[in-house]
Protein backbone atom coordinates (compact mmCIF):
# COMPACT_ATOMS: atom_id res chain seq x y z
CA UNK A 1 0.00 0.00 0.00
CA UNK A 2 1.52 3.64 -1.30
CA UNK A 3 1.53 5.17 2.33
CA UNK A 4 -0.60 8.80 1.55
CA UNK A 5 1.96 11.96 1.66
CA UNK A 6 1.71 14.21 4.41
CA UNK A 7 -1.48 17.25 4.09
CA UNK A 8 0.27 20.37 4.52
CA UNK A 9 -0.69 22.48 7.18
CA UNK A 10 -2.45 24.99 5.63
CA UNK A 11 -4.73 22.16 4.34
CA UNK A 12 -4.96 20.24 8.01
CA UNK A 13 -8.26 20.22 9.65
CA UNK A 14 -6.08 20.16 12.86
CA UNK A 15 -4.85 23.64 12.11
CA UNK A 16 -7.87 24.98 12.39
CA UNK A 17 -8.48 23.98 16.21
CA UNK A 18 -8.31 25.86 18.83
CA UNK A 19 -9.40 25.60 22.79
CA UNK A 20 -12.33 27.60 23.66
CA UNK A 21 -13.52 28.00 27.01
CA UNK A 22 -17.45 28.01 27.04
CA UNK A 23 -17.39 31.24 29.04
CA UNK A 24 -15.88 32.84 25.80
CA UNK A 25 -19.04 31.96 23.61
CA UNK A 26 -20.85 35.20 23.81
CA UNK A 27 -24.79 34.48 25.14
CA UNK A 28 -25.94 37.69 24.72
CA UNK A 29 -25.24 40.84 22.84
CA UNK A 30 -22.77 43.64 24.64
CA UNK A 31 -25.79 46.26 25.44
CA UNK A 32 -24.66 49.02 23.01
CA UNK A 33 -24.08 47.62 19.49
CA UNK A 34 -20.84 49.68 18.34
CA UNK A 35 -19.19 49.20 22.27
CA UNK A 36 -17.87 45.72 21.02
CA UNK A 37 -14.27 45.57 21.26
CA UNK A 38 -12.22 45.37 17.58
CA UNK A 39 -9.49 43.58 17.23
CA UNK A 40 -7.01 45.17 13.98
CA UNK A 41 -5.09 42.76 12.57
CA UNK A 42 -2.91 43.53 9.51
CA UNK A 43 -2.33 40.60 7.10
CA UNK A 44 1.25 38.51 6.92
CA UNK A 45 1.34 40.27 10.73
CA UNK A 46 1.80 38.91 14.40
CA UNK A 47 1.29 42.34 16.30
CA UNK A 48 -2.00 43.46 16.98
CA UNK A 49 -4.28 46.62 18.27
CA UNK A 50 -7.26 46.67 20.11
CA UNK A 51 -10.26 49.54 19.77
CA UNK A 52 -13.89 49.50 19.93
CA UNK A 53 -16.07 48.78 17.01
CA UNK A 54 -16.87 52.63 17.34
CA UNK A 55 -13.03 53.58 16.60
CA UNK A 56 -14.18 52.18 13.15
CA UNK A 57 -14.02 55.01 11.25
CA UNK A 58 -11.15 55.91 11.37
CA UNK A 59 -9.41 52.91 10.76
CA UNK A 60 -11.16 52.33 7.69
CA UNK A 61 -8.90 53.23 4.49
CA UNK A 62 -9.09 57.11 2.87
CA UNK A 63 -11.78 56.21 -0.17
CA UNK A 64 -12.28 52.73 0.60
CA UNK A 65 -15.80 51.35 -0.57
CA UNK A 66 -17.70 49.57 2.02
CA UNK A 67 -20.12 46.16 0.60
CA UNK A 68 -22.35 44.89 3.43
CA UNK A 69 -25.08 42.11 3.17
CA UNK A 70 -28.23 43.26 3.93
CA UNK A 71 -30.35 40.35 3.85
CA UNK A 72 -33.06 40.20 7.12
CA UNK A 73 -32.65 37.24 9.40
CA UNK A 74 -36.54 35.21 9.43
CA UNK A 75 -37.68 34.36 12.43
CA UNK A 76 -37.43 30.15 10.51
CA UNK A 77 -38.05 28.46 13.66
CA UNK A 78 -41.65 27.04 14.62
CA UNK A 79 -42.88 24.91 17.13
CA UNK A 80 -45.27 22.43 16.78
CA UNK A 81 -46.78 19.41 19.30
CA UNK A 82 -47.14 15.81 17.45
CA UNK A 83 -50.01 14.13 17.50
CA UNK A 84 -48.89 11.97 20.40
CA UNK A 85 -48.51 15.01 22.10
CA UNK A 86 -44.47 15.58 21.91
CA UNK A 87 -43.28 18.90 21.42
CA UNK A 88 -41.37 19.36 17.73
CA UNK A 89 -39.17 22.09 16.03
CA UNK A 90 -38.95 22.92 12.10
CA UNK A 91 -36.02 25.15 10.85
CA UNK A 92 -36.52 26.28 7.40
CA UNK A 93 -33.08 26.35 5.32
CA UNK A 94 -34.32 27.34 1.67
CA UNK A 95 -34.16 30.88 1.30
CA UNK A 96 -37.81 32.33 1.28
CA UNK A 97 -37.66 34.26 -2.04
CA UNK A 98 -36.90 30.75 -3.81
CA UNK A 99 -40.19 29.64 -1.78
CA UNK A 100 -42.31 32.13 -2.75
CA UNK A 101 -41.95 32.56 -6.26
CA UNK A 102 -43.11 28.99 -6.05
CA UNK A 103 -46.01 29.96 -3.99
CA UNK A 104 -48.97 29.07 -6.40
CA UNK A 105 -48.59 25.00 -5.44
CA UNK A 106 -46.71 22.28 -2.58
CA UNK A 107 -42.91 22.11 -2.82
CA UNK A 108 -40.32 20.50 -1.68
CA UNK A 109 -37.15 21.89 0.24
CA UNK A 110 -34.36 21.64 2.70
CA UNK A 111 -35.67 21.94 5.92
CA UNK A 112 -33.51 21.10 9.33
CA UNK A 113 -35.23 19.18 11.73
CA UNK A 114 -34.58 19.72 15.57
CA UNK A 115 -35.66 18.22 18.68
CA UNK A 116 -38.42 15.20 18.78
CA UNK A 117 -39.19 15.62 14.96
CA UNK A 118 -36.20 13.76 14.81
CA UNK A 119 -38.85 10.75 15.47
CA UNK A 120 -40.92 11.50 12.67
CA UNK A 121 -40.70 9.15 9.59
CA UNK A 122 -41.45 9.71 6.09
CA UNK A 123 -44.43 10.32 5.30
CA UNK A 124 -45.49 12.29 8.35
CA UNK A 125 -47.10 15.50 8.52
CA UNK A 126 -47.69 18.45 11.14
CA UNK A 127 -49.07 21.47 10.85
CA UNK A 128 -46.99 24.37 11.86
CA UNK A 129 -49.94 27.54 12.19
CA UNK A 130 -51.06 27.00 8.77
CA UNK A 131 -48.03 25.46 7.42
CA UNK A 132 -47.88 21.91 6.72
CA UNK A 133 -44.75 20.35 6.41
CA UNK A 134 -44.10 16.63 5.51
CA UNK A 135 -40.92 14.65 5.81
CA UNK A 136 -40.02 13.19 2.48
CA UNK A 137 -37.20 11.59 3.39
CA UNK A 138 -34.24 11.44 6.14
CA UNK A 139 -30.58 12.88 5.55
CA UNK A 140 -27.60 12.96 7.93
CA UNK A 141 -27.10 15.88 10.13
CA UNK A 142 -30.51 16.28 11.55
CA UNK A 143 -31.45 17.26 8.02
CA UNK A 144 -35.06 16.43 6.07
CA UNK A 145 -36.39 17.03 2.88
CA UNK A 146 -39.75 18.20 3.32
CA UNK A 147 -42.82 19.45 1.29
CA UNK A 148 -44.23 22.58 2.37
CA UNK A 149 -47.96 23.33 2.50
CA UNK A 150 -49.51 26.83 2.98
CA UNK A 151 -51.70 29.56 1.76
CA UNK A 152 -51.71 33.07 2.02
CA UNK A 153 -48.16 34.84 2.74
CA UNK A 154 -46.14 33.14 3.97
CA UNK A 155 -43.45 35.26 5.32
CA UNK A 156 -46.53 36.78 7.82
CA UNK A 157 -46.88 32.95 8.85
CA UNK A 158 -43.35 32.80 10.08
CA UNK A 159 -43.18 36.40 11.37
CA UNK A 160 -46.57 36.05 13.06
CA UNK A 161 -45.42 32.67 14.68
CA UNK A 162 -41.73 31.87 14.04
CA UNK A 163 -39.20 32.08 16.76
CA UNK A 164 -35.29 34.08 15.64
CA UNK A 165 -33.45 31.42 15.10
CA UNK A 166 -30.15 31.54 17.16
CA UNK A 167 -27.18 29.25 16.95
CA UNK A 168 -26.55 26.19 18.26
CA UNK A 169 -24.27 27.73 20.87
CA UNK A 170 -26.24 29.87 22.24
CA UNK A 171 -27.42 28.24 25.26
CA UNK A 172 -30.68 29.80 26.47
CA UNK A 173 -34.21 30.75 25.14
CA UNK A 174 -34.84 33.51 22.65
CA UNK A 175 -36.00 36.92 24.48
CA UNK A 176 -37.21 39.97 22.94
CA UNK A 177 -34.05 41.84 22.24
CA UNK A 178 -32.92 39.10 20.11
CA UNK A 179 -35.62 40.17 17.51
CA UNK A 180 -33.80 43.56 17.23
CA UNK A 181 -30.01 42.40 18.00
CA UNK A 182 -30.29 39.26 16.38
CA UNK A 183 -30.72 41.61 13.05
CA UNK A 184 -28.30 43.85 11.48
CA UNK A 185 -29.79 48.01 11.56
CA UNK A 186 -29.82 48.18 7.52
CA UNK A 187 -31.40 44.67 7.25
CA UNK A 188 -33.63 45.48 4.24
CA UNK A 189 -37.66 44.57 4.77
CA UNK A 190 -37.39 43.05 1.29
CA UNK A 191 -34.17 40.71 1.61
CA UNK A 192 -36.17 38.87 4.35
CA UNK A 193 -34.89 35.34 4.38
CA UNK A 194 -31.75 34.21 5.89
CA UNK A 195 -31.56 31.98 8.66
CA UNK A 196 -28.75 33.09 10.67
CA UNK A 197 -27.70 36.83 11.07
CA UNK A 198 -24.37 38.03 8.69
CA UNK A 199 -22.97 38.84 12.11
CA UNK A 200 -20.20 41.21 11.29
CA UNK A 201 -22.71 44.00 10.80
CA UNK A 202 -24.26 43.41 14.42
CA UNK A 203 -21.54 46.05 15.54
CA UNK A 204 -23.24 48.77 13.27
CA UNK A 205 -25.36 51.36 14.74
CA UNK A 206 -27.22 54.41 11.68
CA UNK A 207 -25.22 56.80 13.80
CA UNK A 208 -21.77 55.27 12.97
CA UNK A 209 -22.55 54.42 9.75
CA UNK A 210 -23.59 58.27 8.97
CA UNK A 211 -19.80 58.60 11.00
CA UNK A 212 -18.76 56.44 8.01
CA UNK A 213 -20.07 58.19 5.32
CA UNK A 214 -18.81 61.69 6.62
CA UNK A 215 -15.54 60.33 6.21
CA UNK A 216 -15.56 59.57 2.57
CA UNK A 217 -16.21 56.63 2.57
CA UNK A 218 -19.27 55.37 0.13
CA UNK A 219 -21.05 52.32 0.73
CA UNK A 220 -23.18 49.25 -1.40
CA UNK A 221 -25.04 46.18 -0.57
CA UNK A 222 -25.54 42.41 -1.71
CA UNK A 223 -28.08 40.23 -0.14
CA UNK A 224 -26.50 36.91 0.47
CA UNK A 225 -29.21 34.39 1.93
CA UNK A 226 -27.50 32.79 5.16
CA UNK A 227 -28.12 29.21 5.54
CA UNK A 228 -27.85 27.06 8.51
CA UNK A 229 -24.93 25.21 7.00
CA UNK A 230 -22.88 28.31 8.18
CA UNK A 231 -22.86 26.76 11.07
CA UNK A 232 -21.28 23.44 9.95
CA UNK A 233 -17.99 21.96 10.95
CA UNK A 234 -15.72 20.87 8.00
CA UNK A 235 -15.20 17.32 8.63
CA UNK A 236 -12.42 16.01 6.17
CA UNK A 237 -9.12 15.89 7.73
CA UNK A 238 -7.71 17.46 4.31
CA UNK A 239 -9.88 20.56 4.07
CA UNK A 240 -9.47 20.62 0.41
CA UNK A 241 -11.86 17.57 0.02
CA UNK A 242 -14.74 19.18 2.01
CA UNK A 243 -17.89 20.30 -0.12
CA UNK A 244 -19.37 23.54 0.97
CA UNK A 245 -22.89 24.04 1.20
CA UNK A 246 -24.51 26.88 -1.29
CA UNK A 247 -26.45 29.50 -0.52
CA UNK A 248 -28.31 32.06 -2.63
CA UNK A 249 -26.96 35.59 -3.66
CA UNK A 250 -28.27 38.49 -5.18
CA UNK A 251 -25.23 41.33 -6.33
CA UNK A 252 -27.94 44.25 -8.01
CA UNK A 253 -26.18 46.70 -10.79
CA UNK A 254 -25.91 49.84 -8.80
CA UNK A 255 -23.56 47.76 -6.24
CA UNK A 256 -21.82 45.82 -9.35
CA UNK A 257 -20.78 48.73 -10.73
CA UNK A 258 -19.61 50.77 -7.17
CA UNK A 259 -17.22 47.70 -7.00
CA UNK A 260 -15.93 47.99 -10.77
CA UNK A 261 -15.20 51.36 -10.46
CA UNK A 262 -13.22 50.78 -6.92
CA UNK A 263 -11.21 47.90 -8.11
CA UNK A 264 -10.63 50.41 -11.39
CA UNK A 265 -9.53 53.43 -9.65
CA UNK A 266 -7.68 51.09 -7.05
CA UNK A 267 -9.58 52.48 -3.89
CA UNK A 268 -10.12 49.33 -1.74
CA UNK A 269 -12.86 47.01 -1.40
CA UNK A 270 -13.92 46.01 2.48
CA UNK A 271 -16.39 43.11 3.15
CA UNK A 272 -18.40 43.40 5.81
CA UNK A 273 -18.48 39.84 7.05
CA UNK A 274 -17.96 36.58 5.66
CA UNK A 275 -20.98 36.60 3.73
CA UNK A 276 -20.24 39.54 1.85
CA UNK A 277 -16.75 38.28 0.93
CA UNK A 278 -18.04 35.42 -0.51
CA UNK A 279 -21.07 36.75 -2.65
CA UNK A 280 -17.82 39.08 -4.51
CA UNK A 281 -14.98 36.68 -4.62
CA UNK A 282 -17.89 34.74 -6.33
CA UNK A 283 -18.96 36.93 -9.13
CA UNK A 284 -15.51 36.06 -11.23
CA UNK A 285 -16.68 32.24 -11.07
CA UNK A 286 -20.27 32.40 -11.68
CA UNK A 287 -20.71 36.17 -13.39
CA UNK A 288 -17.76 35.86 -15.53
CA UNK A 289 -16.90 39.19 -13.71
CA UNK A 290 -17.60 41.81 -11.90
CA UNK A 291 -20.90 42.40 -12.68
CA UNK A 292 -24.58 41.96 -11.89
CA UNK A 293 -25.59 38.64 -10.86
CA UNK A 294 -28.14 36.47 -8.71
CA UNK A 295 -27.77 32.69 -7.86
CA UNK A 296 -26.51 30.02 -5.65
CA UNK A 297 -22.71 30.00 -4.68
CA UNK A 298 -20.88 26.70 -3.32
CA UNK A 299 -17.91 28.71 -3.58
CA UNK A 300 -14.88 27.39 -0.78
CA UNK A 301 -12.73 30.08 0.08
CA UNK A 302 -9.44 28.15 1.69
CA UNK A 303 -5.58 28.45 1.47
CA UNK A 304 -4.50 29.23 -1.86
CA UNK A 305 -7.55 31.26 -2.90
CA UNK A 306 -6.57 34.26 -5.06
CA UNK A 307 -8.81 37.28 -3.78
CA UNK A 308 -9.84 38.92 -6.68
CA UNK A 309 -12.55 41.88 -5.57
CA UNK A 310 -12.11 41.67 -1.57
CA UNK A 311 -9.18 43.91 0.14
CA UNK A 312 -10.14 43.85 3.69
CA UNK A 313 -12.47 41.84 6.00
CA UNK A 314 -14.69 42.98 9.11
CA UNK A 315 -15.54 39.80 10.72
CA UNK A 316 -16.31 38.34 13.99
CA UNK A 317 -14.11 35.22 15.93
CA UNK A 318 -15.26 32.09 14.16
CA UNK A 319 -15.55 28.00 15.62
CA UNK A 320 -12.75 25.44 15.60
CA UNK A 321 -12.73 24.19 12.41
CA UNK A 322 -15.07 26.01 10.66
CA UNK A 323 -14.99 26.52 6.81
CA UNK A 324 -15.54 30.93 8.05
CA UNK A 325 -11.96 30.43 9.86
CA UNK A 326 -10.34 29.38 7.01
CA UNK A 327 -11.96 31.70 4.65
CA UNK A 328 -10.04 34.01 7.45
CA UNK A 329 -6.90 32.52 7.26
CA UNK A 330 -6.58 32.33 3.30
CA UNK A 331 -6.78 35.98 3.52
CA UNK A 332 -4.77 37.21 6.60
CA UNK A 333 -2.51 34.20 6.57
CA UNK A 334 -2.44 30.88 8.83
CA UNK A 335 0.60 32.19 11.05
CA UNK A 336 -1.37 35.53 11.47
CA UNK A 337 -5.12 34.28 12.12
CA UNK A 338 -3.52 31.96 14.61
CA UNK A 339 -1.49 34.22 16.86
CA UNK A 340 -4.70 36.90 16.29
CA UNK A 341 -7.16 34.34 17.99
CA UNK A 342 -4.30 33.37 20.96
CA UNK A 343 -4.32 37.24 21.29
CA UNK A 344 -7.99 37.36 21.37
CA UNK A 345 -8.32 34.92 23.80
CA UNK A 346 -5.78 36.13 26.01
CA UNK A 347 -7.34 39.77 25.98
CA UNK A 348 -10.60 38.24 26.87
CA UNK A 349 -12.26 38.77 23.84
CA UNK A 350 -15.84 37.47 23.07
CA UNK A 351 -16.62 35.11 20.59
CA UNK A 352 -19.35 34.02 17.78
CA UNK A 353 -22.49 35.88 16.62
CA UNK A 354 -22.88 37.95 19.80
CA UNK A 355 -18.93 38.40 20.31
CA UNK A 356 -16.56 40.97 19.16
CA UNK A 357 -14.77 41.38 15.69
CA UNK A 358 -11.53 41.87 14.04
CA UNK A 359 -10.61 44.28 10.94
CA UNK A 360 -7.95 42.31 9.01
CA UNK A 361 -6.91 44.83 6.32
Amino acid sequence: MVARPPIPEEYSLQSYFFALPEERIAQYPTPHREQSRLLLVSKGETAFSEYRFADLPDLLPPGALLVRNDTKVLPARLLATKPTGGRCEFLLLTPLPCLVSHADGPNRWWAEAEGLVRGLKPGQRLNFSGLEVQVMERLEFGRCRVELRWQGDLAQIFLRHGHMPLPPYINRPNIPADLERYQTVYAHPAKVGSAAAPTAGLHFTSDLLDTILARGITMASISLYVGYGTFSPVRCEDIREHQMHAEYVEVPPETAQGVAAAKASGRPVVAVGTTSARALESLPRFAGGIRPWQGWTDLYILPGHRFHVVDSLITNFHLPGSSLLIMVAALAGLTTIRAAYSHALEAGFRFFSYGDAMFIR
